[in-house]
């Protein structure tokens, strides 16, 4: 294509597969690749935002970082989906609980995406949007999750762009939970958006990695490495026929 390589991925047409594992982390990509795809070739390592492609169970995969928030898989997602022919993109993150009952490492399938994120104003619509899932990736989701034996959560979830909470009430959690939010995290909005506006399939599968219910919170070793039951579903739901 034309366009490629990008301002942020090196690679070349054809280096990347339709189908690609967006986790966050650089890190957790290259865990993936090296932990669960055979025969792997590295496409990208600018800003050191890892990105691989190989094979799992035959068929071909990629794999590769987006960094933190809307803004960063914006970029990252709009490029893979504009500019590479990438068709089923899924994000392999975490995100903190905000009900109780689900607990830390459950797997939750995030149908849809509510936002404090300005992100989807950029689309200039003449109203609100609503950032939902691919119904295809979310259905071979809970499958896959079904065959491995996985507790998976199915919900919507809240994409926020602070981590930390600077300036907000002491009941914003409650808030979103009281509308159904089952979690919140800081990327899926955005990639929903950039795949409908492309013409792609997006989904989030998530892990629990802290609870503003509990107060747990998991390590950062652990939240780089530990957390698989995601991957396996992703992987199950990217190569499912």
């Amino acid at each position: 294509m034309a366009n490629t390589p990008t301002p942020h991925i090196g690679a070349m047409p054809g280096d990347i597969a339709e189908s690609i594992l967006l986790p966050g982390d650089p890190l957790r990509a290259k865990f993936i690749a090296e932990n669960f795809m055979e025969d792997i070739k590295q496409f990208n390592s600018i800003r050191n935002m890892y990105g691989f492609t190989g094979t799992y169970k035959g068929e071909r995969v990629s794999v590769m970082g987006t960094g933190m928030g809307c803004p960063s898989i914006g970029i990252y997602s709009y490029e893979l989906i504009n500019f590479y022919g990438c068709k089923n993109l899924i994000r392999v993150g975490t995100a903190g609980a905000l009900v109780g009952g689900i607990n830390l490492r459950e797997v939750i399938l995030a149908m849809g995406a509510c936002t404090t994120s300005g992100f989807i104003e950029n689309f200039n619509l003449p109203g609100t949007y609503a950032p939902i899932c691919s119904y295809e990736l979310l259905s071979k989701a809970v499958e896959a999750s079904k065959a491995l034996g996985i507790k998976a959560h199915v919900g919507n979830v809240l994409t926020s762009d602070n981590f930390y909470a600077i300036g907000r009430e002491a009941n914003f959690g409650t808030k979103w939970n009281e509308m159904g939010c089952l979690a919140v995290e800081m990327e899926a909005a955005a990639l929903y958006a950039n795949a409908a506006a492309g013409g792609a399939n997006a989904l989030a599968i998530l892990t629990v990695s802290d609870s503003t219910v509990t107060g747990e919170a998991a390590t950062a070793e652990e939240r780089q490495t530990s957390f698989t039951n995601m991957i396996k579903i992703a992987l199950e739901t990217v190569t499912a026929k």
